[in-house]
């Protein structure tokens, strides 16, 4: 490799804060035991490579399985350690694409780093999910923070924009523990309000107007779960996905129960939902405050009263997401930030 990385475009570097101050430069080499991994380490025409240079302002140059990396001294250490952790992910089998190295590049300067692939980090709870499709481990520094939450609370609040991996997460946690026999049963639940849209002007019975709403549950499952075990789970009954309004007069028992969009219930609804909660249970709300669609607009949603009256209560875990969480491609939380406001 002899290339010069080229400027970033949203770059992860901040500006020194020290004006004219000299930058120590500093050089490592990293090798690889497997070799057979290194293609994928290393990406197509050095793709992965590529986009570490880039993010964080280094150079890489590649010599079989030796890596020198070279560059300004804190830059160096992060570069080395996003790759080693890369190769720790393979060597477990683990998916590595663009997404996954930009999420441990933002990673890269959390001390929190360093063990999460082993699942050896300061915690007793495994930082890593297990389901029949995959392992999932954490894509920014406060998913860290909810992995543990899921693992541990009775009741969490995940609150915060789209594509920080609060229902995914959830869905992941709930099959991994279905998997096991930690719980019995796994039930998804939404409120059937999206943008004013009503479910009369839908066609077909029931189950045809409420499943649109109820799509992303069922992309999430299917990322976890090979469809034909969904399928089967869902006509046992292991499975249950369905609009709030069924949750009534319930007591969920042995179950993951996770509600999304919970910013468009009720007070009312919610309180409903939460006092179903049953023995060797676990309750997952997940929802954008500042994405409320409650018809009339004047209503308080469910889940701003819940949080603020519960969040202090014991047994409960609120997890906040912002648009620096957004695991998506990299340009979503720069849309959120720009709709949203500043980061704080």
């Amino acid at each position: 490799m002899g290339r010069k990385p080229t400027p970033a475009a949203d770059p992860v570097l901040s500006p020194d804060p020290v004006p004219n101050r000299e930058i120590r430069r500093a050089r490592v080499e990293v090798s690889f035991d497997n070799q057979s991994l290194l293609g994928a380490l290393y990406g197509q025409f050095d793709a992965n490579l590529v986009q570490v240079e880039n993010r964080l302002g280094v150079f890489i140059s590649a010599r079989g399985d030796l890596l020198e990396i070279e560059g300004p001294e804190d830059a160096v250490a992060r570069a080395r350690e996003v790759l080693k952790t890369m190769y720790d992910r393979l060597a477990l089998g683990q998916d590595l694409d663009g997404s996954a190295i930009e999420a441990l590049i933002a990673m890269s300067n959390e001390p929190t780093l360093e063990g999460i692939i082993s699942g050896k980090a300061n915690d007793k709870a495994p930082i890593m999910i297990r389901t029949r499709r995959k392992t999932i481990v954490p894509r920014s520094a406060k998913q860290i923070d909810y992995m543990r939450s899921l693992a541990r609370d009775d009741i969490i609040f995940a609150l915060g924009p789209a594509g920080t991996g609060k229902t995914y997460l959830a869905v992941a946690q709930a099959v991994a523990q279905l998997i096991t026999g930690s719980v019995q049963r796994l039930i998804l639940s939404r409120p059937a309000v999206e943008a004013g849209e009503k479910l009369g002007f839908l066609p077909g019975d029931m189950k045809d107007k409420v499943d649109p709403y109820l799509r992303p549950l069922y992309d999430a499952l299917y990322d976890c779960m090979p469809p034909e075990q969904v399928e089967r789970r869902i006509a046992s009954g292991e499975i249950e996905i369905a609009p709030i309004a069924f949750m009534r007069g319930r007591t969920l028992a042995d179950a993951f129960v996770i509600l999304d969009e919970a910013q468009n219930t009720t007070r009312e609804q919610m309180k409903m939902f939460l006092t179903r909660f049953g023995q060797n249970s676990r309750m997952v709300v997940c929802g954008d405050p500042k994405q409320v669609d409650i018809p009339g607009g004047d209503r308080m949603s469910g889940l701003a009263d819940a949080v603020e009256k519960l969040e202090d209560v014991e047994g409960f875990g609120t997890i906040r997401f912002g648009a620096a969480d957004v695991v998506r491609h990299p340009i979503v939380g720069r849309i959120v930030e720009a709709y949203e406001g500043p980061i704080e």
